[in-house]
């Protein structure tokens, strides 16, 4: 390349858009510190024994817009498939208003802890409506700012559990319904603070002498039940319980609150935020206002400012820079604040009946599915719920998940049992490729004209959820896009 072609060159542009300080600006640094150059400045601050000892051996430098073309050809080897595995994860739509107006602008996603609550109130508002939109789902008093994902909120609710609690056990019981993933991460943080973890049935939980209990409702394999007595009388023998629950299962079902939890956990995923190949998604942590004081995260609160008005500020704080490490009350000193935000808005354009409808058509859906496969022949781990059945398939089960692979769909393989989960994205099509590959005859228009005289069959009519929620007048005001579009920006 001619020296006029490399001074014209893009390649290097990169650097200069976005590390900032140019050569003027570097040199200056180095003269406020009385250094030569860059290099003289390596020798000076890093031990000579764990730097390279040549450059390492890259490729010629791209310019962004070359890199963006060969970045695409990556993502062009992905084999994209219909999935259907669950497991906490779901496909969702993202409102357009939201996709542009939140996750695409850099006033939400570049913005840092709201520290200076004068400069916040708009996303300290957010904040605020994703700590209410938790509250009501949950039936729970208070609720934090959002957590990493759901597993670590499962692990911070353990370490909850044993702060609030007055157990002198050291043992934690997970019931074996649990997220494998999240029983994962339990285990894992148990191991590191000194906590034995016991497995085992959900109906073996009041017999345990444990300090704090784990439960999954809806089950991992999709199982609803009702959960208050056995939470009743672990409690009695001084178990906290937590319950990691669905917002979506939420909009139908008794929420975990109504059922006596101590703490209730979960992801908020599938209110709008993309899978993005497992993460990251905003968790929730909602828990009775006597333990407020010991809930990770922060907590955003309606306080009011020097002239008299109303003003938003993070009332409390476990575990910030500020913070002492002894001081805290959890290691978590972060949050998924844009991802929460996403989550809030989404509540905030659908509003209770959105919800609703859309927790009913995604239930819909299923109960067609697990009547088609009933109707064939193939019987159900369970008959009761929300989004999610297990298929007893027995030694058929290889043959049939290679069978959906063939037809680009992704299931959940167990041991003789195939799982299938449905959301917001499910579409008659999709019941039909699936009836395909389990070789269901019958008509989804038929199957959902049986079930319309009993809607909700397969959800046990004790954990039919009668309660209001989101009745704030901020989720009942921005349901077009025009509206949204003016409240996003206000």
């Amino acid at each position: 390349m001619t020296e006029l072609l490399n001074s014209l060159s893009t390649q290097n542009e990169f650097v200069a858009r976005h590390n900032g300080p140019n050569k003027s600006d570097q040199q200056k640094m180095l003269d406020a510190i009385n250094v030569l150059n860059l290099d003289t400045l390596i020798d000076e601050t890093v031990p000579a024994q764990i730097r390279l000892e040549q450059p390492m051996t890259l490729d010629a430098p791209m310019s962004e817009a070359d890199m963006l073309v060969e970045m695409k050809k990556f993502a062009d080897l992905n084999q994209v498939k219909r999935t259907f595995i669950g497991q906490g994860y779901y496909n969702t739509f993202t409102p357009n208003v939201i996709l542009r107006n939140v996750l695409e602008n850099p006033g939400w996603y570049t913005a840092y802890t709201p520290y200076q609550p004068e400069i916040s109130q708009g996303r300290l508002e957010s904040l605020l409506n994703y700590q209410q939109m938790v509250m009501d789902l949950t039936g729970m008093e208070i609720a934090n700012a959002s957590l990493l994902d759901e597993a670590t909120a499962a692990a911070e609710a353990m370490t909850l559990c044993k702060r609030a609690g007055k157990s002198k056990s050291k043992v934690f019981f997970v019931a074996d319904d649990v997220h494998p993933q999240t029983l994962e991460v339990v285990k894992t943080r148990a191991e590191f603070i000194g906590f034995e973890v016991q497995v085992g049935s959900l109906e073996s939980l009041p017999e345990q002498d444990v300090f704090g209990a784990l439960v999954q409702y809806p089950g991992t394999t999709g199982e609803v039940r009702d959960l208050t007595d056995i939470i009743a009388a672990a409690q009695a023998n001084k178990t906290l319980v937590t319950v990691a629950t669905d917002l979506l299962a939420s909009a139908l079902l008794k929420p975990a609150g109504e059922m006596g939890a101590d703490v209730v956990i979960g992801s908020a995923q599938r209110f709008g935020v993309p899978m993005g190949y497992g993460g990251p998604h905003a968790a929730f942590m909602a828990t009775k206002d006597k333990h407020k004081r010991t809930m990770p995260g922060r907590v955003i609160g309606v306080s009011i400012d020097t002239n008299g008005n109303q003003a938003l500020r993070m009332a409390m704080q476990t575990r910030e820079q500020h913070i002492r490490r002894e001081k805290a009350t959890s290691n978590i000193c972060t949050a998924q604040a844009l991802l929460a935000n996403m989550a809030a808005f989404y509540a905030v354009y659908h509003g209770e009946e959105g919800l609703k409808t859309i927790a009913r058509r995604t239930h819909h859906m299923t109960a067609i599915l697990a009547a088609g496969l009933t109707k064939a022949g193939y019987e159900l781990a369970h008959n009761s719920f929300f989004d999610t059945i297990t298929v007893n398939t027995g030694d058929n089960t290889d043959k049939l998940v290679q069978k959906a692979l063939a037809s680009d769909i992704n299931l959940r393989q167990l041991e003789g049992q195939i799982g299938i989960s449905f959301d917001e994205t499910t579409t008659i099509e999709d019941i039909n490729a699936l009836f395909t590959v389990f070789e269901v005859k019958e008509s989804v228009e038929a199957l959902s004209t049986e079930i319309a005289g009993n809607e909700f069959a397969a959800i046990p009519e004790n954990c039919r959820r009668t309660s209001r929620y989101l009745t704030h007048p901020v989720f009942n005001t921005h349901h077009s896009e025009t509206q949204m579009m003016r409240y996003l920006n206000s």
